[in-house]
């Protein structure tokens, strides 16, 4: 009967170290209250548009809808950390079977998390630039909020930011392709 419930136990240095992962708790929940404080913002600024749309021109809507998108995929954002972090470094959430289970969690991993992570902010900041170049037209009045060298950095960041997801997307396709056990199968179809 020991023999069976040993696996299950652990020396206490081991239980210690595997224990720490709930020291990361609290930063999920932390991250929980600042989507809170997102929905927030998201409400202030739908009731602003809402509240000037007939005193606001095209440009300015199309601003303010842009910054409300920005809100809504910065809120993707963290439920993809939340809930994929917590699932993949804490516990896990047992949602099979559960309706409301989100799709991509059935096959979450660090690496699926860094990836989807990565389009996420590659997503991110594409609205901001995309803010950025629709403002464009006021550079060199009294009126702009951004500046030729503003601009030029936010571009070369954007450009980093879609190099680093193609490098991580690039470096996960080779260490999968690494993986022993992908080298194994293709051996045993060739013998055959």
């Amino acid at each position: 009967m020991t023999s069976q419930s040993s696996p299950n136990l652990l020396r206490p240095l081991p239980q210690l170290i595997f224990g720490s992962r709930w020291l990361q708790l609290p930063l999920y929940l932390g991250l929980i209250v600042a989507q809170g404080v997102y929905v927030v913002l998201f409400l202030k600024e739908l009731w602003h548009l809402m509240t000037h749309a007939a005193s606001f021109s095209e440009q300015q809507i199309m601003l303010i809808v842009l910054g409300l998108i920005d809100v809504v995929m910065i809120s993707n954002l963290l439920v993809m950390v939340i809930v994929g972090g917590y699932e993949t470094f804490v516990s896990r959430l047992r949602l099979q079977g559960h309706p409301d289970q989100p799709e991509w969690l059935d096959h979450v991993n660090a690496s699926v998390l860094k990836i989807k992570l990565a389009m996420a902010i590659i997503g991110i900041s594409s609205i901001h630039l995309l803010r950025t170049f629709i403002e464009a037209g006021n550079l060199g009045k009294a009126t702009s909020n951004y500046t030729e060298s503003a601009i030029m950095w936010q571009t070369i960041i954007h450009v980093t930011f879609i190099l680093s997801a193609i490098g991580i997307a690039y470096v996960d396709r080779l260490s999968q392709g690494s993986h022993p056990a992908h080298k194994a199968a293709p051996a045993k179809t060739a013998a055959h």
